[in-house]
């Protein structure tokens, strides 16, 4: 395999490096198929990878060789948020948070994870803070449950069986298929301690003019406010903001 010549810039190290991380997304994983793609030598090559390693842009997985690291994806993170969606959700965030209370959050899929592309945040002294950038698990939440539920079901399938738990909270098997059933049935889902303990979310889904899922919406909060129970009062806002976000998108598209 070969990548094409990218322009140079004059700055040589940065010319190369570009090009290593040009060679992975385009198939290479081994230290031997990243040298034969860039045609730079064993040394360079090692070098290189070596420090884009230490900087989190490559990452290494054993046998299954190289991969493009997670700096990478919070950098794809922050981009995205200079697109259309955050642009269209963020009114729709900020009324959700003054209306319940609560932090509010948007988040996308990124493969095997959720990023979270923007936030408001409460208020209130007490209160939960989801960085934007932040990736987290698509098995434990009420945000992963509403991607399990509405995105494609072999991938679900296939997470719902590797899930882990998280905390002492956290639904895995048979409990965790139940809920994102449930999830499907009423269009929301609300979790309590499941990520992490002490925090309560309600979150629902945002579709794309094709109806395909685009994002997920949730509040969050002190389990104290938010727990399972008490969760369900604030699953009309939440869905409200996403049907909101909805309009803006079929909206923008026309």
């Amino acid at each position: 395999m070969t990548i094409p010549r990218e322009p140079t810039t004059g700055v040589g190290v940065l010319d190369r490096s570009v090009r290593i991380l040009d060679a992975v997304e385009g198939g290479a994983r081994s230290f031997t198929e990243i040298v034969a793609a860039t045609g730079f030598t064993r040394s360079t090559t090692h070098r290189l990878v070596k420090a884009l390693e230490a900087h989190g842009f490559l990452t290494f997985q054993g046998g299954r060789g190289c991969r493009l690291g997670h700096r990478l994806l919070r950098l794809a993170a922050a981009a995205r948020g200079e697109l259309p969606l955050r642009d269209l959700a963020h009114s729709a965030l900020e009324r959700l948070a003054r209306t319940t209370g609560e932090s509010a959050q948007l988040f996308v899929r990124d493969d095997q994870q959720r990023v979270c592309i923007d936030a408001v945040e409460s208020n209130s002294e007490l209160r939960t803070i989801v960085p934007i950038g932040s990736e987290l698990p698509l098995t434990a939440g009420s945000a992963a449950k509403v991607f399990l539920a509405f995105g494609p079901s072999t991938a679900s399938d296939a997470l719902i069986a590797r899930a882990r738990r998280l905390t002492d909270a956290t639904p895995v098997g048979d409990d965790l298929d139940r809920q994102v059933a449930a999830a499907r049935r009423r269009g929301y889902a609300t979790s309590a301690g499941e990520r992490q303990p002490g925090v309560g979310s309600v979150s629902a889904p945002v579709f794309g003019p094709d109806d395909e899922l685009v994002a997920v919406v949730s509040v969050s909060g002190p389990e104290s406010r938010l727990g399972r129970s008490d969760a369900r009062r604030y699953a009309p806002s939440v869905t409200a903001a996403a049907h909101e976000i909805e309009r803006a998108l079929i909206g923008e598209r026309a």
